[in-house]
C-alpha cells in the first residue's frame, strides 16, 4: 500500500452502486404487476408513472428535498384514477424492486476492499427507507461508516449542506476526501464547491471538458478508486 492523500471515500448510489437500467427494470415489473391487478394496459401505465413521477420532481423548489416515496404514490393515484393506500402498494413495490434491482459490482468488491483503510460514506439524493434497504441489499450496509441523504439534511445535491454533512460525520478536511459521482453538476460540481476531490465514472460527470477544473479524477472501473487512496492491489 502507498502513501495517500486521501482518508475518505463518498459513494453516489444512482449510477455508481446502483445500476439504473435495474431500476428501469424494478419500476415496471412493479407497475406491470400493479397493471394487472388494476385491469390496465400495461404500457399506458408506465408511461402515466413516468409522467407523474417526473413531474413530482420537477416541481421541487430548487434544491428542497422532495420523497420519492410520495411521488410514489402520486404517480400511483395517476395510474389507476385514485388514491391507493401505501399498506396495499408499498410490499408490492419493494418486492418488484428487490428482485430487478441489481449493483454495480465492482463497486461492491471495491467498497468492501476499502473497508477499515478509509472512512466511506454514501452522499445520495434518496428517501432515508431506500437506501438503507439498497445497501442492505447489496450487502455493503456493515462495510460503510455514515450514509448521508437528502432526506435527512432536507436538501439535495448540488447544494453544499449534502457534502457539508458528509464532511461532518466523517471529521475530515474536504481536501482529503474523494467524491465518486456520475453526475457532472450534483456531484462533481457540487462536491468541488465544498472543496471536496471529485471522482468522475459514467454519465454526465465522465462527458465533462478533459480540462473541468470540477473533476480531478476520471474512472472506467470504480475498482481503481483503490490506486487513488493507495491501495494497488485489492488481493
Amino acid at each position: 500500500m502507498g502513501e495517500s492523500q486521501y482518508d475518505a471515500v463518498f459513494w453516489d448510489i444512482g449510477g455508481v452502486l446502483l445500476d439504473l437500467d435495474s431500476v428501469r427494470a424494478g419500476h415496471r415489473a412493479f407497475v406491470g404487476a400493479l397493471a394487472d391487478e388494476y385491469d390496465l394496459d400495461a404500457e399506458a401505465a408506465l408511461e402515466a408513472w413516468r409522467d407523474e413521477l417526473g413531474t413530482h420532481f420537477r416541481e421541487r423548489d430548487g434544491n428542497v428535498f422532495r420523497s420519492a416515496r410520495a411521488g410514489y404514490e402520486r404517480a400511483i393515484a395517476a395510474m389507476v384514477g385514485h388514491e391507493v393506500a401505501e399498506d396495499d402498494w408499498l410490499p408490492a413495490f419493494e418486492r418488484a424492486t428487490r428482485e430487478q434491482l441489481e449493483p454495480v459490482s465492482e463497486t461492491v468488491e471495491t467498497i468492501r476492499t476499502l473497508d477499515g483503510r478509509v472512512h466511506q460514506g454514501i452522499v445520495s439524493d434518496i428517501d432515508t427507507w431506500e437506501a438503507e434497504r439498497l445497501l442492505a441489499q447489496f450487502g455493503v450496509a456493515s462495510h460503510l461508516d455514515r450514509v448521508t441523504t437528502s432526506e435527512e439534511v432536507g436538501r439535495t445535491k448540488p447544494d453544499e449542506a449534502m457534502f457539508e454533512t458528509a464532511l461532518d460525520k466523517a471529521g475530515i478536511e474536504p481536501a482529503r476526501a474523494l467524491m465518486v459521482g456520475d453526475r457532472y453538476e450534483n456531484d462533481m460540481v457540487g462536491a468541488s464547491r465544498a472543496g471536496i476531490q471529485t471522482v468522475a465514472f459514467g454519465g454526465s460527470a465522465a462527458d465533462a471538458d478533459p480540462d473541468d477544473p470540477a473533476v480531478n479524477h476520471r474512472i472506467g472501473d470504480p475498482r481503481d478508486v483503490l490506486a487513488l487512496v493507495g491501495i494497488e492491489d485489492a488481493g
